[in-house]
């Protein structure tokens, strides 16, 4: 494992022995990748350089435009992912790439905040072939109209969405539209024709972050 400070960001990279692997990119609150690797190492027997990139600014990082914070003490939303994407196509990507070589497609992965990042992605960039949103924020306020309403850069090939089966249960009119809105998503892309995946996990928000993370990677390079 090699790990590099690029724009203030840490970044683990976990290469590929192979040439031409596809190389996933996992935008991590936490700085898990050692975990998330060796769960995939577990699961998955295909070929893969997996990049976890942590020490993000998560509400704002993550979030397409700003919002105002959802409950008492939390923190607002600041809209600042255009930005950060700039610093990922920009800069993090190429110098990824620089040392592990030419790959086999580009995944963009992440969990919460960040799966509803991958699917921002989308739409503001063609880096990525496939793209990962687990237990994805997708009841983010406006997202789902955006969805609708705005063309993709390109067509991935693939989607995965998974949602926990007790996220929707809350009283917040935001939240509670998690897996509704979820599954609204994983319909309008299938029938734009892209290959999709929609998982029901068991429990709430938190259960099993490792595990649902490397299911999700195992199925996008599979």
């Amino acid at each position: 494992m090699l790990e590099l400070c690029i724009s203030g960001k840490t970044v683990e990279i976990f290469r590929a022995k192979e040439p031409d692997s596809p190389v996933v990119y996992l935008n991590s609150y936490a700085k898990d990748g050692k975990a998330v690797y060796s769960e995939l190492r577990r699961i998955c027997q295909k070929p893969f350089s997996l990049v976890v990139i942590s020490s993000l600014e998560w509400n704002r990082d993550m979030v397409p435009w700003s919002h105002p914070a959802l409950a008492d003490k939390a923190e607002p939303f600041l809209g600042g992912a255009d930005d950060y994407l700039d610093v990922l196509g920009k800069e993090i990507v190429p110098q990824v790439e620089a040392r592990i070589g030419h790959t086999g497609g580009r995944v963009i992965a992440g969990y919460s905040l960040a799966g509803l990042f991958s699917i921002y992605s989308l739409y503001r960039t063609d880096l990525f072939s496939r793209a990962i949103s687990a237990s994805g924020s997708l009841w983010f306020p406006h997202f789902k109209e955006f969805v609708f309403s705005n063309e993709l850069k390109a067509n991935p090939e693939k989607i995965y969405f998974s949602i926990g089966d007790r996220e929707s249960h809350t009283t917040n009119p935001y939240l509670r539209r998690a897996e509704d809105d979820t599954r609204a998503m994983e319909e309008y892309f299938r029938h734009k024709g892209i290959e999709t995946c929609f998982i029901l996990n068991k429990g709430n928000h938190y259960k099993n972050v490792v595990a649902r993370t490397a299911d999700a990677i195992s199925w996008s390079i599979g």
